[in-house]
């Protein structure tokens, strides 16, 4: 497994989970549990981990999402501003 992102943000977690689903791939959320230490005050990041062989796969699928500001710097596709 290899992580794809980390976030507080439950809602953005739902849906990169569902853009994998969809495109078939198998998507884990790691820490999910540590709410019952932390008192679900989202301070501690969930990861997304997703298997090695389908990590490019799945940077591109957030890319062609709009969702690279949630990625590593080094895999964000540049986006386009319109003038």
């Amino acid at each position: 497994m290899k992580e794809l992102l980390r976030t507080t943000d439950a809602v953005l977690l739902t849906f990169v989970a569902a853009l994998l689903r969809d495109a078939g791939i198998s998507a884990m959320i790691a820490d999910v549990h540590i709410s019952a230490v932390e008192g679900s005050i989202g301070a501690f990041p969930r990861r997304v981990l997703v298997e090695a062989d389908r990590w490019r796969e799945s940077i591109s699928i957030l890319n062609d999402a709009g969702l690279s500001e949630h990625l590593p710097a080094d895999q964000r596709r540049p986006t386009h501003s319109q003038p």
